[in-house]
């Protein structure tokens, strides 16, 4: 009789490189048609090869594999909370395959970009989760990470981008 899911020690995590851009952009893509938003992806491989391993990235990313196979990707950047004074981890996507669900992956990831981040100097984590992702949001509460019920997330894209640099 199982004790319940057991830690994926088959799973190597590790830091991303450009050859990994194509990964990178099929986790995202497994991301999207996990939480039923596939439609909404205009990112290509290039874009994360071009952007994310320049001299100033703009952002970073782990890869968890199992046998050489991606089944994983944690995706983050710095932040600055002006109001504590402190730099931060933002994660902006975090995704398992179907296959390595349930064994410890994501929290692996996520445990693996704070342990970086930390040595960086950041205090504290901030990601945002889509409101009808509710298995994402359990996971998050699991690991003491709380809503910030106060908080609402603007965003201006497109024309309305364009407008207010004008």
């Amino acid at each position: 009789m199982s004790a319940g899911p057991q830690p994926d020690t088959d799973v190597v995590i590790r830091p991303a490189t450009p050859e990994d851009a194509e990964s990178l952009h099929a986790l995202l893509l497994g991301l999207a048609r996990a939480t039923g938003l596939k439609e909404k992806i205009r990112s290509r491989p290039e874009d994360f090869r071009a952007l994310g391993f320049r001299e100033k990235p703009a952002f970073y990313a782990l890869i968890a594999e199992r046998a050489g196979k991606p089944v994983g990707l944690c995706l983050y950047f710095y932040n600055f909370s002006s109001w504590r004074g402190e730099m931060g981890l933002y994660v902006q996507d975090l995704y398992v395959a179907d296959e390595a669900r349930s064994s410890g992956v994501g929290r692996r990831l996520l445990a693996e970009a704070v342990r970086i981040a930390r040595a960086q100097g950041a205090t504290h984590l901030r990601l945002s989760v889509d409101r009808a992702n509710l298995r994402a949001q359990r996971f998050y509460r699991r690991l003491g990470l709380k809503a910030q019920e106060h908080e609402l997330i603007f965003q201006a894209t497109g024309a309305a981008f364009e407008r207010l640099g004008n």
